[in-house]
């Protein structure tokens, strides 16, 4: 599966979105995304599971519990990915940034010359 098919679904981009803010049990994340999405326990654990196979989630057991944290290689492997699309847009936002630096340059050089021919 490629990093983007996993990140294409919303209850696997809510449960990473979860997990940013920190470890989350499997039986807090099936109760919050059960309530925002109308889906069961075994249903949760299967996006766990696919998180966890596809390298965007990891897991560790505490006592009874199985601690879920988000795992650095899945995101990475999708930033790298559309990192080949960088030079379509990078460019252009290098462009707006001066364009930008330009007007405020000017806008600065207006109100200083403004200042000095009211004084």
């Amino acid at each position: 599966m490629h990093a983007l098919d996993v990140l294409g679904d919303p209850v696997r981009r809510r449960i990473l979105e979860l997990l940013a803010d920190g470890e989350s049990s499997a039986g807090e994340l099936a109760e919050t995304i059960g309530a925002e999405f109308g889906i069961s326990q075994p249903a949760v654990s299967q996006h766990l599971r696919v998180l966890r196979e596809q390298g965007f989630a990891s897991v560790r057991p505490e006592g009874r519990r199985r601690l879920y944290a988000v795992d650095a290689a899945g995101p990475r492997a999708a930033s790298e990915w559309l990192s080949a699309f960088d030079r379509s847009w990078v460019p252009r936002l290098a462009a707006l940034d001066t364009e930008l630096a330009r007007g405020r340059r000017q806008r600065r050089l207006d109100a200083e010359r403004d200042s000095t021919t009211e004084g």
